[in-house]
């Protein structure tokens, strides 16, 4: 893991997104309809990775893993990869304790640099409709590449790895028996 970003949905945006969906508006709508009012970004090294905080989360006595969207392996058709969980966690209160839902979103470096930017462009207001499709086309390219990227440095690790096994069976089979 090289970082943990964590967040809560600000009370306008949890407005907005029930109001969008045309649920009611209410702590129950909320509890009920929605799934990312806390969300946590983990953001790792190399795609494996993501898979194995994926497993350990999973693998956690005190989380429920509810839904699970891998964007890696079937990204979104703008290019958009992650792999997110919706899993439910204890929160203790002084009188109680209760489960709450949070998003996780687990990514490559290349993977948040790429998710990161197209967000931001694409809430950008002023664009002009004849650019609206390069700009589509281009952040999809991009993608691409950026996937290209982390396939590339994935099989470098594991050569890596592979050569640094091979050293230490190497080493093993030199040391005298006793």
């Amino acid at each position: 893991i090289q970082m943990i970003k964590s967040r809560v949905k600000k009370p306008e945006s949890i407005i907005e997104k029930l109001h969008r969906r045309g649920f009611p508006i209410s702590v129950k709508s909320v509890r009920e309809n929605l799934y990312d009012v806390a969300g946590i970004r983990v953001i790792c090294s190399f795609v494996d990775d993501i898979y194995t905080v994926a497993e350990m989360l999973a693998r956690q006595d005190d989380i429920n893993v509810l839904m699970v969207k891998d964007y890696i392996r079937c990204p979104k058709v703008n290019g958009y990869r992650s792999y997110h969980m919706i899993i439910e966690v204890p929160v203790f209160f002084s009188d109680r304790r209760e489960n709450m839902r949070v998003e996780v979103q687990i990514r490559t470096i290349a993977m948040d640099f790429w998710a990161s930017l197209e967000h931001k462009m694409r809430y950008k207001k002023n664009i002009p409709e004849n650019h609206v499709k390069y700009l589509q086309d281009e952040l999809y390219d991009c993608a691409r590449q950026s996937a290209e990227l982390d396939n590339r440095m994935q099989n470098i690790r594991n050569l890596i790895a592979e050569e640094a096994e091979e050293e230490e069976c190497d080493t093993l089979a030199m040391l005298p028996m006793k």
